[in-house]
């Protein structure tokens, strides 16, 4: 994975983090969701956007696919889960966001490299 990828992902995750954002201000309001939902998908969003924006600092780092492929698994699992069960009520998901949030540090850390 090249950086001019990484980069193309980063910017494709920050257009979703976008477009659920605005689901997330306005989409709920009809679903009439309780508390701990809009909790979770805040929560869930504003991770994915920092992590956007990580993903493009990885482009640039000397191993952008370890780093890269790294934040975007942490975003799949750590995001992922919050969403799935902001949207759902379903907590099947829940156990992946420890191991989603391991690898967002993980992928951090191998910015350094």
């Amino acid at each position: 994975m090249s950086a001019s990828v990484v980069r193309r992902l980063a910017a494709l995750s920050g257009a979703s983090a976008v477009g659920l954002g605005a689901y997330g201000a306005h989409g709920f309001k009809t679903n009439d969701p309780d508390d701990y939902q809009i909790v979770l998908f805040e929560t869930a969003n504003k991770y994915h956007f920092y992590h956007s924006l990580a993903l493009l600092g990885a482009a640039h780092c000397g191993r952008p696919a370890l780093a890269g492929s790294l934040l975007i698994a942490g975003m799949g699992m750590f995001c992922g889960a919050f969403y799935h069960q902001a949207l759902t009520k379903d907590p099947a998901l829940r156990k992946a966001a420890p191991v989603g949030g391991v690898a967002l540090i993980a992928g951090w850390l191998a910015m350094v490299l």
